[in-house]
């Protein structure tokens, strides 16, 4: 019956592991089918955009631009259907959290010496000791005696002293279970993230950053066809490379010769791609790849330096950093309209009620939706799988273009489309292994190896020199060597 049992035990155990490696594949395979679905969502907007922008006649790229960006206020909708942002918002979770913010700060604060420790103690509590009088047994001894009753006398009076909750972070969590240990994680965890007001601090001022980047997209777009702006839209991670070596927020910032490669296979596809837009006369491709390098370099910018203000991406609502983005466009950058419009740039019109609806459509979706499938993505993925399915835009959009557009690309393109496209697989990985450079690995391995090569041979020595005293084989007589 015990081998039964354990037999019985070991199939429930090989089938809760089948199990959750079952649900483990369906959630890979649902965030993988989600971020297929972001990249053809972004495709079909940029060819929206360039439709509304050639063939509805609306060149409109800053009207474009601060409509899909303010459409992020809806995420300020989670302060109505979101019940953590509503405690955040008015005050309640700040007042259950109260107690923990000190648990917090002892828990990482070093502590110094044991008169620290001591200090922080309570004052001294005398308490009256209860003895408890426990039955013995009492044994006859060798010589039929009885043994004499060993009497020990102990203080009537204990000396209590208490360590205050900060102090005592440690043997509260160890004395919990493990649902309470993991909510009490989970709330020092939130204790620690950003508040309403630092949130919004962030998103007045990267706001204006976020919004050139678009315009910068949205300006290439209306000059040049989609894949080429895609392909040098992707250039953004180079660009992030070099700006985060240059201003690292951590030791993983550090530039290192697998990232000059990358750097260098970019630039040389940049280049060709760049040659190849100037072919068509009709179109103004030289200033296109220009709004396309500089939005790429402006998203750069954005990032660097959002990581160098908020060190632990948990730390920040995302969601609640794009709804207040949303906001401040709506109210800080209108102004725009008035300085382009008087100054000829960008004649303010309001649009027909069909480009409205492509307008709102795109906005909807292209960007309020699309960004939440692709953090949604990541999430059931991995931010290196997120990271890479972004590098399906080019393709795909090459494809687009050749098929609905009847574009016809030089060789020139495709050269330059190569090197770009493996320039962002390599960026991408060397951004998720930080501490990895495979390019100084394999020069160190063909250093090792040319040098193994050119090592001096030893000459043959003479049979005296060679002679063992103590020889580790039996060796004849007759035998004329002696070496072992």
């Amino acid at each position: 019956s015990f081998d039964f049992l354990m037999e019985w035990v070991f199939i429930m155990n090989r089938m809760s592991s089948q199990s959750s490696s079952a649900a483990q594949r369906r959630r890979m395979a649902l965030g993988v089918v989600i971020l297929l679905l972001v990249d053809v969502i972004w495709v079909a907007s940029s060819e929206l955009t360039s439709y509304i922008f050639k063939r509805q006649e609306y060149n409109k790229p800053f009207f474009s631009t601060f409509t899909k960006t303010s459409l992020f206020m809806l995420y300020l909708l989670g302060f109505l259907l979101w019940r953590p942002w509503r405690q955040q918002c008015a005050g309640t979770l700040k007042r259950r959290h109260t107690a923990f913010f000190a648990d917090a700060e002892a828990y990482f604060a070093p502590c110094t010496n044991d008169t620290t420790v001591s200090h922080s103690l309570s004052e001294p509590l005398y308490v009256p000791l209860k003895f408890q009088d426990i039955p013995t047994e009492h044994s006859n001894s060798v010589n039929g005696d009885s043994p004499k009753k060993q009497r020990v006398r102990f203080s009537n009076i204990m000396e209590v002293r208490q360590l205050p909750s900060t102090q005592a972070a440690e043997a509260k969590l160890s004395r919990m279970s493990y649902p309470a240990a993991k909510d009490h994680e989970a709330m020092l965890r939130s204790a620690g993230k950003l508040t309403i007001t630092d949130v919004a601090k962030i998103s007045f001022f990267f706001c204006f950053v976020w919004f050139l980047a678009n315009l910068s997209y949205q300006e290439a777009l209306s000059d040049t066809q989609v894949a080429i702006v895609n392909i040098l839209s992707s250039t953004s991670g180079l660009f992030t490379l070099i700006l985060a070596a240059i201003f690292p927020s951590s030791s993983s910032d550090r530039f290192t010769l697998s990232k000059l490669l990358a750097v260098a296979l970019s630039m040389g596809g940049v280049v060709l791609v760049s040659l190849s837009s100037m072919d068509s006369p009709d179109e103004k491709g030289a200033i296109g790849s220009l709004w396309s390098l500089a939005g790429a370099m402006l998203y750069a910018v954005y990032i660097v330096m959002i990581k160098r203000r908020v060190d632990q991406e948990d730390k920040l609502d995302i969601p609640m950093f794009f709804g207040f983005v949303g906001l401040f466009n709506l109210l800080l950058l209108w102004p725009g309209f008035l300085v382009l419009h008087y100054t000829g740039f960008e004649a303010f019109e309001l649009p027909s009620q069909l480009v409205w609806t492509y307008i709102l459509i795109n906005g909807l979706i292209g960007t309020v939706l699309s960004e939440f499938l692709w953090l949604w993505g990541c999430f059931l993925t991995s931010s290196l799988i997120g990271t890479l399915a972004l590098s399906l835009t080019i393709p795909l959009s090459i494809m687009a273009d050749i098929c609905m557009e009847k574009v016809r690309f030089s060789w020139l393109f495709f050269a330059g489309a190569v090197p770009v496209f493996l320039s962002f697989f390599i960026a991408t990985l060397l951004c998720h292994y930080n501490n990895w450079d495979p390019v100084l690995v394999g020069l160190r391995r063909l250093y090792a190896f040319i040098c193994r090569r050119h090592r001096i041979q030893r000459l043959p020595i003479d049979s005296e020199q060679c002679e063992s005293l103590i020889p580790l084989h039996a060796v004849s007589p007759n035998d004329g060597s002696f070496c072992s």
